[in-house]
């Protein structure tokens, strides 16, 4: 039809009359619940797995050589189809770089099965010959202009240059992808999945002209990050937030902030990353202004093993009530849903008083947003 991802459903809505197609919101908690159960699978069957993204592993299969890889691949994606319903593509190669190009000619090309392996020096070169360098991962947007200004049209003619000219003229970055795609395995997994920071934005789908709307907001968000940091076993020593007004509207008046702060010892403590982030809203707000979005960001991440206190300020005591606190309630908001339990400050209630509070839930619009069939019991269907 045309329509680019991400074009707005306002720009949209009036196409639809008439055609068949399904409109959704997105929901992400389905989306996040769903990718972890195929992670899942594939940790069970494998010697070293690495989630890299919400929807993006690499698994070492060191010791599985004397496999058929290529019908195991092909079976690891009828398991998780069988179990989840969701369809995967599996690319296998000596090196990562090769294994997502790999997996992109999986999705791409219905005879590889959902698997393909770069298993030899010709199918390596065919691959490489085939791909835009533009999509070579760990090739940005400028790096591939300047490739392609020079005639370096594909990842073949990428990977046919010299070592010390790639280096010399690029960095040790671009120089490994080289490497990586020449069939030399150089990218350390751990080195790749330290994040070096979790953002939580969203776009108000009207404008916020008050503090405790604009607040509730930046709590949730704050809230969401410590949440992450808890999930993959880390902390954070620096809190950051964003606002920022419609750029758009031009018939208002314009103002962007940010402001971060250190924590004293970095925590995943949902109280000590929200207290943080409200600290550095009330420095940064403004009246006056109608505001369209807002972020929090955590920075100076670092395992939870590798925390070290600050023994000044340090309360063992203290810190072991929160722990079990926010172990507590992610137990409640696994099991129930999302949100059953949250911070006040993360609940929106009527200046006057009265009426009863609620999560304030209007930082996307999720008006035809499908159940959360997995993690609600409420969305779970009714047989009659």
């Amino acid at each position: 039809m045309g329509i680019k991802a991400g074009t707005p459903y306002f720009q949209l809505k009036d196409l639809f009359p008439g055609q068949e197609i399904a409109v959704f919101s997105s929901n992400y908690e389905l989306y996040i619940d769903m990718t972890d159960r195929v992670m899942s699978l594939i940790r069970k069957e494998v010697p070293e797995f690495y989630r890299y993204s919400i929807d993006e592993g690499f698994c070492m299969l060191k010791g599985m050589e004397h496999l058929d890889l290529k019908a195991w691949g092909e079976e690891m994606h009828q398991r998780i189809k069988q179990c989840t319903g969701m369809p995967v593509s599996i690319g296998i190669a000596s090196t990562k770089t090769l294994a997502k190009m790999a997996s992109h000619y999986a999705k791409k090309y219905p005879g590889f099965h959902h698997c393909c392996y770069i298993d030899n020096v010709t199918r390596r070169d065919k691959a490489l010959e085939l791909y835009p360098i533009s999509e070579v991962w760990g090739i940005g947007r400028q790096y591939a202009k300047r490739l392609e200004a020079i005639g370096i049209k594909t990842a073949y003619d990428f990977a046919t240059l010299s070592r010390s000219w790639v280096r010399s003229t690029f960095n040790v970055v671009v120089e490994r992808t080289w490497r990586e795609l020449n069939g030399e395995d150089c990218i350390l997994l751990e080195d790749m999945t330290k994040k070096k920071s979790i953002c939580t934005s969203r776009s108000f789908p009207g404008m916020v002209p008050d503090f405790e709307t604009l607040r509730t907001s930046i709590s949730n968000f704050a809230a969401h990050c410590a949440e992450k940091l808890r999930k993959q076993q880390s902390a954070a020593a620096i809190v950051s937030v964003f606002i920022d007004t419609n750029h758009f509207r031009e018939d208002l008046p314009q103002y962007w902030n940010y402001a971060e702060e250190r924590l004293l010892t970095p925590s995943s403590s949902t109280q000590d990353i929200v207290q943080c982030a409200l600290r550095c809203t009330q420095r940064i707000y403004r009246q006056g202004y109608q505001y369209k979005r807002a972020g929090v960001i955590v920075m100076g991440i670092c395992p939870t093993s590798a925390v070290q206190t600050n023994f000044i300020d340090y309360d063992s005591e203290k810190y072991e009530k929160k722990r079990k606190l926010d172990e507590a309630i992610d137990r409640i908001n696994r099991i129930n849903g999302s949100e059953t339990v949250v911070l006040g400050s993360q609940q929106y209630t009527a200046k006057d008083g009265i009426g009863k509070a609620s999560v304030f839930r209007d930082s996307i619009k999720h008006d035809f947003r499908s159940p959360s069939y997995t993690t609600k019991w409420s969305d779970i269907p009714e047989a009659e």
